[in-house]
């Protein structure tokens, strides 16, 4: 930990640094499977922008930006890398979003960034579609709570048809409870799944740059954006075990192709 930041993190192995950024709305719990495996072969560091690792918020959450997660990111970094290094960065679902903005606003002291099926509907060919279902999730989540919310988003995500359950009672103040799930609807997928990557500057930059893919999520709204991605940047695009969750689902499995897929060398590198 450090007094110096204003966000959790932690550190754990020995090795070249690996940055991992969750999902969700960025706390790290769920992942001690796949850092341990990584751990053997990278210092994994993990940081938590929000701090709902350490419990209840103390205070309300406002809609968050890619650009400051990724500036947290940045910073972290700096303050744990050694002079002269250089990271691997490691980004799932939401936290594929922020490693993208990462390489493209700060790849100075980058080697190598996965990033797992980040949904970034931008980049899709039915975008307006898919950002209206985004907005729908925000503002049921925002009107009637976590769980029609999630229902709404896992019917877009895999391209089933939804119909609206009846008329909620109205919701406390706070509808998503202060819990990560309801933090992430409310406050993350919108501002993080309508960011519009910066595509030129990962076209430059496409050679430090894979895109992860799931076995399992094939024709899901996560995978195509990965693909998609890796046609519109000409980085390499890698598929993994399981599906969106697949570092949850078969973590050493999965730690051990990241780390392969990490540490190959890119065109041009011996």
């Amino acid at each position: 930990m450090s007094d110096h930041l204003p966000y959790a993190y932690d550190v754990r192995g020995s090795g070249p640094v690996l940055l991992v950024i969750p999902g969700g709305a960025g706390h790290p719990m769920g992942l001690e499977a796949v850092t341990a495996r990584l751990a053997e072969r990278f210092t994994v560091v993990t940081y938590d922008p929000l701090g709902l690792s350490r419990g209840p918020l103390d205070e309300p959450v406002g809609d968050q930006r890619v650009e400051a997660w990724s500036d947290n990111a940045h910073r972290l970094l700096e303050a744990v890398l050694p002079d002269g290094e250089s990271a691997y960065v490691f980004g799932t679902s939401s936290g594929g979003i922020v490693a993208l903005d990462l390489l493209t606003r700060h790849p100075e002291r980058l080697r190598r960034v996965v990033a797992h099926e980040p949904p970034t509907v931008e980049v899709l060919p039915d975008a307006a579609r898919q950002r209206a279902m985004v907005g729908e999730v925000d503002e049921i989540c925002r009107t009637e709570g976590v769980g029609p919310a999630m229902a709404r988003l896992s019917a877009g995500l895999e391209y089933r048809t939804w119909e609206p359950g009846p008329p909620q009672e109205p919701r406390p103040e706070d509808p998503t409870g202060g819990t990560p799930m309801g933090i992430f609807l409310a406050h993350v997928l919108r501002p993080f799944a309508t960011h519009t990557p910066d595509a030129d500057t990962l076209k430059r930059l496409s050679s430090r740059l894979a895109l992860g893919a799931g076995h399992d999520s094939r024709h899901q709204l996560p995978h195509r954006t990965a693909v998609l991605l890796a046609e519109l940047s000409g980085a390499d695009l890698v598929e993994f075990p399981g599906g969106h969750l697949g570092c949850l689902e078969h973590p050493v499995e999965f730690a051990d192709l990241l780390a392969r897929t990490l540490t190959r060398p890119g065109p041009g590198e011996s």
